[in-house]
């Protein structure tokens, strides 16, 4: 091509004007205006008389042949046959083209017909159709699959009332329900310290953060809110993501790659943000049963001693309410040359005496003291929580060795690069942390609510799955069913539990899923329990007895399984303290207080 530039450039006035840079750009190929692909280059070259003829001739000798450069051969070649003397003579006028000139302009200016070899303006031929990617229809194939085994997910509008908790409305101010499956279990969402906090945050830095941390997302709000998760968890550091899932994705995925030959083995009922993380990082995953100590080492066992190997498992499963075995795993993870990652994303705020989670809970005592060395929690390599839910915000962090966050800090793209929460959002989440920290009272509510729930649901024969923590979740076993019987509470009853389906629980395993808070009180326990009943007994739904007599399942009507006792003992919850009081209550006091649980609350209220 250079070559060929130098020899034309004596002839033509269009290649005098224009350097072998612009040329380039102009040989970059662009859709046409009538279909196909030209250069920039082409498109001019066909408007120039001689060039154009050039172009058409060989063209016609040879059609996959054509181009710039063999037009240019042909133009030194022939030149003189298709030009006159005077044409020879006279300067050509092109439209002078301008160094850097955008392509897409000189593209927009060809013309919208082209010379055929026989040099008669007409019509560019018609481009062939050729198969394309039925986009729409794959789309809908998805949803028609989701529609058709019942796991298609509809969203309700639910708008949470701060100063009416646990109660919402929906699209209309009018239409109130009662909200019986909300994640903010103890109803910080509407903490005055933390709407204070949020709002003069708010008022004096604006609503958004400005950046990434790197960029400008980096203040105070985040320097503080680290150090107070940090100390939470008796850990050197902590770091700050958007969400939890974030925060798990991206140090799951960040470990597994870069530890060389990695391999991370995950309990099967891990939550999705784990799960991906895992898969993110490219390492070797094993999966171990549910809570299957014996499994997990049986697993280890046959790892090299000197891989790295990280073993990451919860505290708290959600859908279902049972505990990890966190001790016990620690013990493996020491072992075997193992670090341990511990979600407890719906533990934080609600167990240990400062909410720090079971990790914390597992040592009352100790923690309750100031003496966390040497724990279980003290022994979790990396803990992961989340500001979303116990505390009422948004957001979620890790803890653990300093060097660990720095690299997850210095590593991590979904930390790296994305937007820094608001400070506002920040403050009022350490404003939550530090509430939850001076107070058990919520807890402790929590605690007893759920117990009381529990205990109805038991006497009414709904089939409750047996869990020791503060989820209630009642097994349908049918996902269109499971779907039926949150709208007919929702609709006849102005009670909202959504119905948990594929793939957050297993295809049969379909439930509804119940979580108390500090709010729900005994007259909308007995109102929700009635509704219960009303809805099994209309749609016909299995009972805990049915399901006995099928042998039980998932621990529903289990009679040979043993009882399930609560992570929160009557010592810890002061229920101690209610017996003794009830023993000397006079008729009166009795009558204020009524059944044992309200004493507790009473207890719990006044402490």
């Amino acid at each position: 091509m250079e070559a060929l530039l130098q020899q034309s450039r004596s002839m033509c006035p269009f290649l005098k004007k224009t350097s072998a840079t612009t040329m380039r750009m102009l040989s970059t190929s662009s859709a046409s205006p009538k279909g196909g692909m030209m250069s920039n280059l082409q498109v001019l070259a066909r408007r120039c008389p001689v060039m154009g003829k050039a172009m058409a001739v060989q063209s016609a000798r040879s059609p996959m042949a054509g181009g710039v450069a063999a037009a240019m051969r042909a133009y030194h070649s022939k030149a003189n046959l298709h030009t006159t003397p005077q044409q020879q003579a006279q300067p050509i006028e092109y439209t002078h083209v301008k160094e850097n000139a955008p392509i897409q302009s000189m593209a927009a200016a060809s013309p919208t017909y082209e010379t055929v070899s026989s040099g008669v303006p007409g019509p560019r031929p018609a481009v062939p159709e050729v198969a394309k990617f039925d986009y729409d229809a794959f789309y809908q194939n998805e949803l028609d699959k989701k529609h058709k085994d019942k796991s298609y997910r509809y969203f309700n509008n639910i708008n949470r009332l701060a100063q009416e908790f646990p109660r919402a409305h929906m699209s209309s101010r009018d239409e109130r329900v009662t909200v019986w499956c909300s994640n903010d279990y103890l109803g910080m969402g509407r903490n005055q310290k933390v709407l204070k906090t949020m709002h003069e945050t708010l008022d004096v830095y604006g609503a958004g953060a400005g950046g990434t941390r790197n960029i400008s997302g980096h203040n105070q709000h985040a320097v503080a809110l680290e150090a107070t998760l940090a100390k939470l968890h008796s850990k050197e550091a902590a770091l700050v993501f958007s969400s939890c899932y974030v925060a798990n994705d991206a140090t799951l995925a960040t470990l597994g790659s870069k530890f060389p030959n990695c391999v991370i083995l995950s309990d099967n009922m891990n939550h999705a943000s784990m799960i991906q993380g895992i898969r993110h990082s490219g390492a070797k995953k094993i999966i171990f049963k549910h809570n299957d100590v014996a499994d997990l080492e049986a697993k280890l066992a046959t790892l090299p001693s000197e891989i790295p190997k990280i073993i990451a498992f919860e505290s708290v499963y959600s859908m279902c309410g049972s505990i990890g075995p966190i001790a016990e795993i620690c013990d493996l993870a020491e072992k075997y040359g193992a670090i341990t990652f511990l979600d407890e994303v719906h533990a934080v705020g609600m167990y240990g005496p400062h909410g720090a989670g079971v990790a914390e809970h597992l040592d009352f005592e100790a923690h309750a003291t100031g003496n966390p060395r040497g724990t279980v929690q003290d022994r979790i390599d990396i803990i992961t929580g989340t500001l979303g839910k116990a505390y009422g915000c948004v957001g979620g962090y890790i803890a653990g060795s300093a060097k660990m966050v720095d690299a997850i800090r210095s590593l991590a793209p979904g930390f790296i690069f994305t937007t820094s929460l608001p400070p506002a959002t920040m403050a009022g989440a350490r404003a939550a942390i530090e509430y939850q920290t001076e107070h058990q009272n919520d807890r402790t509510l929590q605690q007893l609510h759920t117990r009381a729930l529990k205990s109805d649901l038991l006497e009414a024969d709904i089939p409750v799955i047996p869990n020791p923590s503060h989820i209630v979740p009642i097994l349908v076993g049918n996902a269109e069913l499971a779907k039926k019987a949150s709208d007919l509470l929702l609709e006849e009853h102005g009670i909202y539990v959504q119905a948990i389906n594929y793939p957050t629980v297993p295809v049969g395993q379909e439930r509804l899923r119940i979580t108390p808070t500090p709010g729900h009180t005994a007259e909308l326990r007995s109102e929700l329990v009635s509704a219960l009943e009303h809805v099994w007994n209309t749609l016909d739904l299995k009972r805990t007895s049915d399901w006995a007599t099928e042998g039980g399942f998932i621990g529903v009507g289990d009679e040979a399984a043993a009882a399930v006792e609560p992570i929160w003992t009557d010592e810890q919850l002061g229920l101690d303290k209610v017996k003794s009081m009830q023993t000397g209550l006079g008729s009166k006091e009795k009558q204020r207080y009524g059944d044992f649980s309200q004493a507790a609350q009473a207890i719990a209220i006044a402490a």
